[in-house]
C-alpha cells in the first residue's frame, strides 16, 4: 500500500518542478527572442551569429571540445575576478553601513562624499585605479567591489534603519552595550538586506570583471571578447556571451536559493 508523501516532500518537488518549468520557458523564450531579433533587423550573417550556431560552435561541430575548453579558462578568471570583486564590495558595504549606523558623525560627514564618488561613471575612475592600484588582482578587485559596494552601502543601511527603535531600547536597558546590540539585532535584522543586495549585485560584478578585463588587464572573457571583435571571431564572441549569460542566471538562481535558505531559518514564514 502506498503511503502519502510527507508534506515537505511535495512542497520540494513541486518547488523543483516550478523551477525545471520556468528554466525551460526562459530558455525558449531567450531563443525565439533571439532568432527573430537576427531576423528582424537582418544582421548580416558573417556578424549575427544565431543559437543553432553556437550550439555548433560549442557543443556537436568540429573542435567544439577546444572550443569549450579555451572560452572555460577565460569564463573561469572571470568568475575569479567578479568573486573576489563580489565579497570585498560587500564586507565593505556593510562594513561602511555599520559604521555610518552606529556613529552619526561620520555618516554626515562622509555620506555626501560617497555620493559624489557614486555619481562618477565607473569606466571615468578606471584609469585612477589602474595607476593606484596596478593591473593585477588587486586592481581588478576594486573595480568590480566599486560595482557592488554601493547598492550594498544602501541597502544594509536601510535594512538597520528598519529595526525598531524600542526593541534597541529594550537590550540597552537589561545591559546590552553598543556592539552587543549590533551582533545580537542589528546585524541579523539588516542580513536579509544585505542577502539581497548580494543577489542583486552579482550581475554587477561580472560587468565590473568584464570591463577590467578588456580595459586592464588583458586576460579573461572580458578581454577574450575584445579580441573576437578584432579579430572578427563572431561566432566565439556570441558563443562568449551565451556562456556568460547562463553563468550570470545560473549564479543568481544560486544565490536566491541560498538566500531562501537563510530566511528560512531566520523567519520560516518569510523564507516559504
Amino acid at each position: 500500500m502506498n503511503r502519502p508523501l510527507p508534506l515537505a516532500v511535495t512542497l520540494v518537488r513541486s518547488r523543483v518542478v516550478r523551477q525545471a518549468v520556468t528554466a525551460v520557458v526562459c530558455v525558449a523564450a531567450v531563443w525565439l527572442l533571439w532568432t527573430a531579433f537576427l531576423s528582424v533587423f537582418h544582421v548580416s550573417p558573417l556578424v549575427g551569429k544565431g543559437p543553432m550556431d553556437v550550439w555548433n560552435y560549442l557543443v556537436s561541430g568540429s573542435g567544439a571540445g577546444g572550443h569549450r575548453s579555451a572560452l572555460g579558462g577565460a569564463l573561469l578568471v572571470t568568475l575569479r575576478d567578479a568573486g573576489v570583486g563580489l565579497v570585498a564590495g560587500l564586507v565593505l558595504g556593510a562594513g561602511v553601513a555599520v559604521l555610518f549606523h552606529l556613529f552619526r558623525p561620520v555618516e554626515q560627514a562622509l555620506m555626501p562624499l560617497v555620493m559624489v564618488v557614486r555619481a562618477v561613471p565607473l569606466v571615468a575612475l578606471l584609469p585612477v585605479i589602474v595607476l593606484l592600484l596596478g593591473r593585477g588582482l588587486l586592481g581588478v578587485t576594486a573595480i568590480s567591489a566599486a560595482v557592488v559596494f554601493f547598492p550594498t552601502l544602501v541597502s544594509t543601511a536601510f535594512g538597520l534603519r528598519a529595526v525598531p527603535a524600542g526593541t534597541a531600547d529594550l537590550l540597552r536597558c537589561h545591559g546590552a552595550g553598543r556592539w552587543s546590540t549590533l551582533r545580537v539585532l542589528l546585524l541579523p535584522s539588516a542580513l536579509p538586506s544585505l542577502l539581497v543586495s548580494a543577489r542583486i549585485s552579482m550581475p554587477g560584478a561580472m560587468v565590473g570583471g568584464l570591463l577590467a578585463e578588456w580595459l586592464a588587464t588583458g586576460q579573461g572573457l572580458g578581454y577574450r571578447l575584445q579580441q573576437d571583435v578584432s579579430t572578427f571571431e563572431y561566432t566565439d564572441m556570441w558563443a562568449g556571451v551565451s556562456v556568460l549569460s547562463l553563468t550570470s542566471l545560473l549564479l543568481y538562481a544560486a544565490m536566491t536559493a541560498v538566500e531562501r535558505q537563510v530566511l528560512a531559518r531566520l523567519d520560516p514564514a518569510r523564507g516559504a
